[in-house]
């Protein structure tokens, strides 16, 4: 399993255009309905921070993940708006859950 953390604070103006760039990729998600993937995005009270985690079985899936069509429009409109704070990445590891995940 691939635990990714990532955390970023954009523009205030871009914040509603990143929103919509998120959903599109979490419909895209629905459709596809790969179970190897879970996918989340949390808003911080700031209304321009987000923290995305991101759940993966394998490497496959964040692969899966990352070439969607969705992924690419959000990655390349985020980079293109002028960051206030770039992204910060970090791997997790489980500890425990009360969730049930990959095997």
């Amino acid at each position: 399993m691939k635990v990714v953390r990532v955390q970023y604070t954009t523009k205030p103006e871009f914040a509603p255009i990143n929103q919509a760039n998120i959903a599109g990729i979490v419909a895209e998600l629905k459709r596809l309905n790969h179970p190897g993937i879970k996918y989340t995005c949390w808003l911080l009270p700031d209304g321009k921070t987000f923290m995305h985690f991101d759940q993966l079985e394998n490497e496959e899936a964040h692969q899966v993940l990352q070439s969607l069509a969705s992924f690419k429009k959000f990655a390349d409109e985020l980079w293109a708006s002028g960051l206030e704070t770039e992204p910060v990445l970090e791997l997790l590891n489980l500890v425990a859950s009360t969730e049930a995940y990959f095997g």
